[in-house]
């Protein structure tokens, strides 16, 4: 080759070789909100949820999983494109195109869900300081007293990749998974839909939709996106971190469901309590499973307990435009840290009842997440259907399809549910 031609084909390469830096560095920078929510997802009611869908129902709820997962990438990058695009928070636009009520309306449901939610995280500490023989009336009021301070005082953020880093230890569901043997022609059997007109069998639908889609991830997305500062030049990358976020999500959801799946249902076991449901891991560590599905369940829930009522009170307070921020102190931003308080004072008393079942307090959220979540997706679709607010970059008719049979299924999914339920109670099924 002439020296002329080398020389011009080494500058394309290099070319080449910085464009696909700059890509790499540019996709790195964006990379984070839709990652966080997708890992952050997998909390005790996560946990509890997918694990019992295994348990109680084998390979047969595994399409499922598979078609939430499509449905909370869609609704990840949904919500991601309109951070980008408007610079402004999901509470923000609810208020601005739809006026108060419709955003107090909005915001009820975020804090009933919410709520129930940061109850459950408080059980999932309750449950695995129990496991490790310690009383749930002194873990829970520390592991609250605890996040407020890391929150308010203290640097929240290297906490935030403290846990994260923990997370490794849903790896060991990954090894489990193989080493439980599964029934691998079922589980390709369960990618296919099936449908029973059953009441614990809509329950558990119901709450693996509702733990894999929910209405905080939807406020925290959004506001992580604007927070970062990202705008309409990175939204191909920001779609990559939404459905990477959604794809995080699901692998380990699935390694959860393959794991109780082939040791608890295969076997005909029990999964009544969180013990029984730590059971699951026994194949990889023995008589130490319950140990360590509880430092798993514990890293999931103080990760959660920290991020769910900060969306809350950043998400209420953007709507009624009230000072927020975890840097602005307590004395100058009360309302904010107020509701933020509140949330882990009521989860954390709530679980201090005597005689409350721990596990059935973390699967509530999961089905009130699936019966109220249409709310937000139906407000959320009309803003990205909005021109005026997105321009060009408002959905295309596949988003909206997906969308709009995403809100349809889980409508028409819980009235069946209700129904069944009615028709149960009365004896009749």
């Amino acid at each position: 080759m002439p020296g002329d031609e080398r020389e011009a084909a080494s500058t394309t390469l290099r070319g080449r070789g910085s464009r696909l830096r700059l890509r790499a560095t540019l996709l790195m920078a964006v990379m984070g909100p839709g990652l966080i929510t997708g890992i952050v997802n997998n909390d005790a009611t996560g946990i509890a949820g997918y694990s019992l869908a295994g348990a109680k129902f084998g390979y047969s709820l595994f399409w499922a999983l598979v078609v939430s997962t499509l449905a909370l990438g869609v609704v990840q990058e949904l919500v991601a494109r309109m951070g980008a695009v408007t610079g402004k928070g999901l509470a923000d636009l609810i208020r601005e195109q739809f006026g108060v009520r419709v955003a107090l309306l909005a915001m009820l449901t975020l804090l009933l869900v919410n709520s129930a939610t940061v109850v459950a995280e408080f059980a999932g500490v309750a449950a695995a300081s129990e496991i490790f023989g310690l009383s749930r009336y002194a873990s829970v009021p520390l592991a609250a007293a605890l996040v407020f301070a890391l929150v308010a005082y203290g640097s929240y953020r290297k906490v935030e990749v403290a846990l994260l880093s923990i997370s490794l230890v849903y790896i060991t569901y990954f090894v489990t998974g193989f080493m439980a043997d599964p029934a691998w022609p079922k589980v390709a059997r369960g990618m296919v839909p099936g449908f029973e007109l059953d009441v614990a069998y809509l329950t558990i639908l119901i709450a693996l939709i509702g733990t894999t889609i929910t209405p905080w991830e939807m406020f925290y997305n959004q506001a992580s996106v604007v927070d970062k500062g990202l705008g309409k030049r990175e939204l191909r990358y920001i779609a990559v971190d939404s459905y990477a976020g959604a794809a995080s999500m699901a692998v380990i959801a699935f390694f959860i469901m393959l794991t109780t799946a082939a040791t608890l249902w295969t076997n005909g076991r029990p999964a009544g309590n969180v013990e029984e449901v730590a059971q699951a891991l026994h194949p990889l560590a023995g008589d130490l499973a319950a140990e360590l599905f509880a430092v798993g369940l514990l890293n999931a829930a103080l990760m959660a307990m920290a991020v769910l009522p900060l969306t809350t009170a950043y998400a209420i307070c953007e709507a009624f435009g009230w000072e927020r921020s975890v840097n602005r102190g307590v004395r100058e931003a009360p309302a904010f840290f107020g509701i933020f308080g509140g949330l882990l004072a009521v989860g954390a008393l709530a679980v201090l009842i005597p005689g409350l079942p721990l596990l059935v307090l973390i699967m509530i959220p999961n089905v009130a997440g699936g019966v109220l979540l249409p709310i937000i997706l139906v407000l959320a679709l009309k803003l990205v259907n909005d021109e005026h607010i997105m321009g060009e970059h408002a959905n295309t008719p596949r988003q909206n399809i997906i969308g709009v049979v995403t809100t349809a299924g889980i409508v028409v999914l819980t009235a069946v549910y209700l129904m069944v339920l009615l028709l149960t109670g009365l004896g009749i099924l």
